[in-house]
């Protein structure tokens, strides 16, 4: 037998079928069977398999109905995450691209018998967002995966510890600044007022100071005799002050050159103060962003400082080294007891023992382990110390 005509009815039946969607009055959804015209249909349902299904309905048609609407609600809920994720959508674009598919649960089997009930039934099990505008029903699904969620909830937890730091930075810089200004209230300005007089007898009368003086021969001379006796004590006081200046220079004189060099080593030292601080064999955390959350808020240890101000790090977790700006990298304050390196200022280089946190003042309290003054308490701020490797 040859092909068939490309317009024989065999031919377009073939090509309908092949072409998917057909007419949903032709479906019957309890076999799952699509006819093509009304006469398949009613050889379908007189059919020995369909009365046997339809048997079988009939024991329990509500188990039937809830499988039906679980799958449609299935089906419908999954397009709509992947597809639409969790945008705003109209229900009808949903329900149209869901009902492309061929193998599609219909709806006139569920438990809804139009598409606005289903919305509304999503938008009271809480599964979708849903609102009535003048143009239809909109949806948003709610995400609820616990991989997604735990997500949401580290991000959130990431953006908080952010704004942390910039908080506590921001203290810090509040602290010096106040620190700067050594508690100093700024001084209220003057009220000027206009000169005026109650009565054309008054008299007005200025105060221009002791130094001034009165008009009147006896006052005068009185002016000039307590002049003269400031000027002679004034001039006793000098003459004490160079006789106590230069005994003071001759006890310097005693001093041997030993203790005037190592005087003028310590006071040189507590007066300088670096801009630069790497160390070797200390820890420090990586705060740059730019190398990836694979190293961002890690910590590592220097293990080479080059030209002062770049160190080689290597993370204490993954063994990588990488080259660093001293920008690039922050101090880490150990538990109390741990020893720490003294990283700038008066002890620069020093080894010290943690002994307490003052998160008011931004500094803490170490004892000096090594050097001169071994045993010396001091307080050290946050940026100038990290813990020893």
């Amino acid at each position: 037998m040859g092909k068939a005509d490309f317009l024989s009815p065999k031919a377009i039946g073939n090509r309908i079928k092949s072409k998917g969607l057909q007419k949903l009055r032709w479906y019957c959804q309890m076999c799952q069977k699509q006819c093509r015209d009304e006469n398949g249909f009613k050889c379908h349902c007189m059919s020995e398999s369909h009365q046997r299904q339809l048997l079988l309905a009939s024991e329990d048609p509500n188990k039937f109905m809830d499988f039906f609407s679980d799958e449609f609600k299935r089906g419908f809920l999954e397009l709509l995450s992947r597809r639409f994720g969790t945008k705003r959508v109209h229900n009808n674009i949903v329900y149209n691209e869901y009902i492309s598919d061929r193998e599609h649960i219909h709806m006139n089997s569920t438990q809804w018998e139009t598409l606005t009930d289903f919305t509304k039934w999503l938008g009271r099990e809480g599964l979708c967002k849903v609102d009535e505008t003048p143009k239809g029903w909109y949806v948003q699904y709610i995400d609820r995966d616990p991989e997604t969620i735990r997500r949401q909830e580290e991000q959130a937890r990431k953006k908080k510890q952010e704004l942390d730091d910039e908080e506590r930075s921001a203290r810090f810089i509040e602290e010096q600044v106040r620190r700067g200004r050594g508690d100093k209230e700024p001084e209220e300005n003057p009220v000027y007022t206009e000169l005026k007089r109650e009565s054309e007898e008054e008299k007005v009368a200025f105060n221009l100071g002791a130094s001034s003086s009165v008009a009147g021969p006896s006052k005068s001379s009185s002016v000039f005799g307590a002049s003269a006796l400031k000027s002679a004590a004034s001039s006793s006081t000098k003459r004490k002050d160079v006789s106590s200046t230069s005994e003071s220079r001759s006890e310097k004189k005693k001093k041997s050159a030993l203790e005037e060099i190592m005087e003028m080593e310590e006071k040189k030292k507590q007066s300088v103060r670096t801009d630069y601080w790497l160390q070797p064999n200390i820890v420090v955390k990586v705060v740059t962003k730019r190398l990836g959350e694979k190293y961002h808020k890690k910590k590592a240890v220097i293990t080479e400082v080059r030209d002062k101000y770049a160190a080689v790090v290597k993370m204490i977790d993954s063994g990588d080294k990488l080259k660093l700006d001293q920008n690039h990298v922050e101090t880490v304050i150990p538990a109390p007891g741990k020893r720490v390196l003294i990283l700038n200022g008066s002890y620069r280089d020093t080894e010290a023992v943690l002994e307490g946190i003052d998160e008011k003042k931004f500094c803490a309290t170490l004892t000096l382990d090594s050097g001169h003054q071994k045993g010396k308490t001091v307080d050290v701020a946050y940026e100038d110390f990290s813990k020893l490797a």
